[in-house]
């Protein structure tokens, strides 16, 4: 990915969500921001990249929008809305910095809030966010649900639909309305970081720039909701995990597993601040979910040598979540915590508890994780074809040549 690539990357999210309070309409600004991008990409590769990208992209996006209501047929219904854009529109002609450097954080949370309404299905505010918020594609987000493309965007058309029929407003809720919208705020957020953890397509394993962007809105919400343990829990689990991106990939760009990372290049400052996050909302007594996915990721980072890993800890850990969150892929990562304590075979044994789950079947980590137990035993055929069936639900590069070659190692 070029200079122009990722400059245009980093700032899509923060100019969308912009031009999404300005325009108020959630298709029209995912117009602008496509003109805007193809116009940046046209005047870019030609003359300098401009100091502030993002306010360039709004202001494009927003002289956009004023033509298309000026001059289409959507001039009746969107009427009210060109007093607002003239008004901005004697604004930071020549200097548009202020649009973004004031407003940006601001903007991006309020768009997560507006996705989040309750008027909407849980399920619907998720998918919306990342589609807008995070800028996913609609395939990144159906892998993410584990559900076919066409169904997803079924819903996201009714949830923006809805949000204009029925004039959600763009903002940050009061205080008593937040509490409906927050468990799919953090959901998002933290669906918005797995996504970055490891991308969809391309060659590279992980998205740096959208990883900190979602740690970045972890913060911030933290600070709108002071004291909130699910919150804090949730922050922490992202530093946790974040600490360990440096170490996740090798020289050639693969995947690296946890046990064979080289444990000096994990952000020690990232795991001095979640592992306080964690043991702060621990005292407390009252745990959750994203508290206890956090506690798990402290453990592993508490130990210098993968030996020192305390894999019953991590197991009890794994069976309180469950008893929060049943769920076929967190019973998935406590197969593998029970075959680094009991062995592969007890691991396996729940694995296969798992195999005619209709999510698990098009779930490349559930064929990968029962491959790497089934190469432990020692039965490299049953483990070349689970292999195989990861490698075919695939999609990232680097996962795809990592699989590859475990495939190779184990080929006679």
């Amino acid at each position: 990915m070029d200079q122009l690539d990722v400059i245009i990357k980093a700032s899509r999210s923060a100019a969308f969500a912009s031009l999404v309070g300005i325009l108020g309409d959630f298709d029209l600004a995912e117009e602008a921001i496509q003109e805007a991008i193809y116009r940046a990409v046209m005047n870019w590769k030609k003359q300098a990249i401009p100091e502030n990208p993002v306010a360039w992209l709004v202001q494009t996006g927003r002289r956009y929008a004023i033509d298309m209501l000026r001059h289409n047929e959507v001039e009746q219904r969107h009427r009210q809305s060109l007093v607002p854009l003239q008004d901005m529109a004697a604004l930071h002609e020549e200097d548009d910095i202020g649009v973004s450097i004031l407003h940006l954080h601001d903007d991006q949370l309020r768009l997560i809030f507006t996705c989040c309404h309750p008027a909407l299905s849980v399920d619907a505010q998720v998918a919306l966010t990342l589609k807008t918020v995070a800028g996913l594609s609609i395939e990144e987000i159906a892998r993410a649900y584990l559900l076919p493309v066409k169904t997803l965007e079924q819903r996201l058309t009714r949830a923006k639909r809805k949000i204009r029929d029925a004039h959600i407003p763009y903002e940050i809720p009061h205080d008593d309305q937040i509490e409906p919208r927050l468990e799919a705020v953090m959901s998002a957020i933290y669906l918005i970081y797995t996504q970055a953890y490891t991308t969809f397509k391309g060659a590279d394993l992980l998205d740096s720039q959208l990883s900190e962007a979602a740690i970045y809105l972890g913060y911030m919400l933290n600070r709108l909701i002071r004291g909130n343990l699910e919150a804090q829990g949730l922050l922490a689990l992202m530093l946790l995990q974040h600490a360990r991106a440096a170490a996740r990939v090798d020289d050639n760009g693969l995947p690296v597993p946890l046990d064979e990372q080289n444990r000096q290049r994990w952000d020690q400052h990232l795991i001095a601040q979640g592992i306080t996050l964690v043991e702060k909302c621990w005292r407390q007594g009252k745990p959750g979910p994203y508290q206890i996915q956090a506690a798990i990721a402290a453990v592993h980072c508490k130990a210098e040598k993968p030996v020192d890993t305390d894999w019953r800890e991590i197991v009890n850990l794994y069976e309180l979540l469950e008893s929060f969150v049943p769920s076929p892929v967190i019973t998935l990562n406590r197969a593998i915590a029970v075959a680094r304590l009991h062995g592969p075979e007890h691991g396996l044994a729940i694995l296969d508890s798992l195999e005619h789950h209709s999510q698990m079947e098009n779930f490349q980590y559930y064929h990968s994780a029962r491959a790497g137990l089934l190469e432990e035993t020692g039965e490299f055929p049953a483990a070349i074809a689970a292999f195989k069936r990861a490698l075919l639900l695939c999609e990232n590069e680097a996962e795809k040549r990592y699989l590859m070659l475990k495939i190779d190692e184990l080929v006679p």
